[in-house]
């Protein structure tokens, strides 16, 4: 089969849709909800940070002063982590003349030994700027607030720029990650046992379903027996109902055909015991007759049958292979066989033998050495192939070869009706039979296949 029709046979399977669906929901939507808690905890994170370090700009503020049109801030303020050298807390007081030069006219004490950046962002007036700088090669959080004091009639720009290490912001993201994605690891865990347990348990009628048609199917039982939910009941009532017509109308066809055959065996038999038949209408009666012990054999040996059983091929064929082994002796065909041990055909067992018997022995008839059987298979389709090393088939024939009364050249006996009880046996199983040349021995090819209904 090929990669698309695997992949449309798994997608047509409700199992694998619900299971799909729940690996869906479990792998696709618990990770898109944990990159949603992330950004908003990420989020609240930086709003938390934006918060705390505007308290410690009205904090500068309140102990700042302007004498003079100077800004007087002490050298010690309250929050003790600006008194700290290199504390990773640091605050800075910066003014911008009229041109745009920026000056720093206060920083804390823990901002000693630092390199100011080489530019700070000024907001305007009562505004303020909250971003990410780079110190020291290491990224900060700078929150930046601008006001103006009046002296002497005179305004006086400044702004306060606090600075934080981002170190702490990213632990805290961080160590939420662990927490998060180790709890919807846990999560996604638990949920995939149970929704697979759940699938399990729900799927269970549909699986012994499959299991009592396998049963029918194989001819081991004849209906479905098991209690089914609501939704199963009247499916399986109807298949109930379908085998057991199906059943009743086989037994009719094989009884009639008996009853048939049966009921000319009687006028055949006075019409052959004339002294005066001719040899030619005597061989005539003995032909019909012979074709009437066959279907008779047929209908005693399928009686029993059903549509539904799975033969081996390989069995059939290698005693038809023995048995026209035995008879093309002279001269020597070498018969050989390539049979796939899980080729079955879903028919009856003398079906199967007239189809294969059939071609096989057309074949040996035209073949000058060689007659080779390919059969390949699976659960879903069956492929016979039947070639020989006679002349083959003229493309004119191939549609009519299997017309009743039609015989191709390279077959010297028969009266032209077997390949056409092929065909008909063939399509009463909705299969399809062709005729080509062989690429391999150079003669007639004979293909047939049958699709499985599951």
């Amino acid at each position: 089969m090929s990669k698309r029709a695997i992949v449309w046979q798994v997608l047509n399977s409700l199992k694998a849709r619900l299971v799909i669906s729940a690996l869906l929901f479990i792998l696709v939507l618990l990770p898109l909800i944990g990159v949603a808690l992330n950004d908003a905890f990420t989020e609240q994170v930086k709003s938390a940070t934006k918060n705390e370090l505007s308290a410690y700009v009205y904090s500068i503020l309140a102990v700042t002063e302007v004498e003079n049109k100077q800004i007087s801030i002490p050298e010690l303020v309250l929050e003790n982590r600006f008194n700290l050298i290199q504390s990773g807390l640091y605050a800075i007081a910066t003014t911008e003349d009229a041109s745009g030069k920026q000056t720093i006219v206060w920083h804390s004490q823990s901002f000693m030994g630092m390199v100011p950046p080489p530019h700070f962002t000024i907001p305007a007036t009562g505004q303020s700027a909250f971003e990410q700088i780079e110190l020291a090669e290491q990224p900060h959080l700078i929150y930046s607030f601008s006001v103006s004091f009046a002296s002497q009639n005179q305004n006086v720009p400044v702004t306060i720029h606090i600075i934080k290490d981002e170190r702490e912001f990213q632990q805290q993201i961080d160590q939420f990650n662990q927490q998060l994605w180790t709890w919807l690891l846990i999560l996604m865990f638990v949920m995939l046992v149970f929704q697979l347990s759940w699938l399990v348990w729900t799927l269970r009628p549909l699986a012994r379903f499959t299991q009592e048609l396998h049963s029918v199917e194989q001819g081991k039982s004849m209906q479905l027996s098991s209690q089914y939910p609501t939704e199963l009941q009247a499916v399986a009532r109807q298949l109930n109902i379908l085998l057991n017509t199906e059943q009743t109308q086989r037994k009719r066809y094989r009884n009639a055909l008996a009853d048939l055959a049966h009921s000319l065996k009687t006028p055949l038999a006075v019409i052959k015991s004339q002294a005066d038949l001719s040899e030619a209408s005597s061989e005539q009666v003995s032909v019909i007759s012979r074709i009437i012990g066959h279907q008779l054999k047929r209908a005693q040996t399928a009686a029993a049958a059903s549509w539904h059983l799975g033969i081996r091929v390989d069995e059939v064929a290698a005693k038809l292979l023995r048995t026209l082994a035995k008879i093309y002796r002279e001269p020597q065909i070498n018969l050989s066989g390539e049979m796939a041990d899980a080729a079955v055909f879903k028919g009856d067992e003398a079906d199967l033998t007239e189809i294969l018997g059939n071609v096989l022995d057309n074949a040996c008839k035209a073949a000058k050495s060689t007659v080779k059987l390919t059969v390949t298979g699976d659960a879903y389709q069956l492929l016979i192939c039947i070639e020989d090393d006679g002349p083959g088939i003229s493309e004119a024939l191939q549609n009519q070869i299997f017309e009743r009364g039609i015989r191709a050249d390279s077959y010297h006996q028969g009266n032209g009706i077997g390949l056409a009880i092929v065909r008909d046996l063939v399509d009463s199983y909705n299969g399809r039979i062709s005729v080509s040349r062989s690429e391999t021995l150079g003669g007639a090819k004979f293909s047939i296949s049958f699709v499985h209904s599951i």
